[in-house]
């Protein structure tokens, strides 16, 4: 498979790597890089993991099953982009054109897709169909974290949209089958 990947992503990565190398730039403020690696370590993990157990404050005991849904639709996610990722090796834009900057290590080797852009569009969906008060602070992190991807260098442009398609498909998954498990609760 992943010959056939292969040239796909080069060609691609020719096509994208302009655009990331300006957007990348970005992170030579100080200010604006401090705060995209704020983000993107929130968006490890963390930040998902508060959101989860803010929910029972929003919708009382029925909040619990939520955040167990919720963390089951996270683990899918993290599982479905890891295995992605290695086998189809992309690599990283800054590993493949050292003009573009990494201002923060990477967690793995591989670029397609982005997981922490996944887990961002997943969770953004999940609180708009569930717990709509969240989105004042939801959103905006979630498109700093997914900003972040491609400032710090580590993402294409297509990494981040393959993230968002996936994150947002996992979630109205995981919708359909919270609203069928339980109908009516929420």
């Amino acid at each position: 498979m992943r010959e056939k990947i292969y040239p796909l992503f080069k060609r691609l990565d020719m096509i994208e790597w302009r655009a990331c190398n300006r957007i990348a730039r970005l992170g030579a403020y100080r200010p604006l890089l401090w705060l995209f690696r704020v983000a993107s370590r929130l968006g490890d993990y963390p930040a998902w993991i508060v959101l989860c157990f803010s929910v029972p404050l929003f919708l009382g005991a029925r909040g619990w099953l939520l955040a167990v849904s919720w963390g089951l639709c996270a683990a899918f996610g993290g599982l479905l982009y890891r295995l992605l990722k290695n086998q189809l090796c992309r690599e990283r834009p800054y590993i493949s054109f050292d003009i573009i900057p990494c201002t923060m290590p990477p967690l793995d080797r591989y670029s397609f897709p982005s997981g922490h852009t996944l887990h961002a569009v997943m969770f953004t969906t999940l609180v708009a169909y569930y717990v709509p008060a969240l989105l004042v602070v939801v959103v905006p992190f979630a498109v700093t974290v997914i900003l972040s991807r491609v400032i710090l260098g580590l993402h294409y442009l297509t990494d981040v949209a393959a993230g968002a398609l996936i994150g947002f498909a996992i979630a109205r998954l995981g919708i359909l089958a919270i609203d069928s498990s339980f109908p009516g609760w929420f």
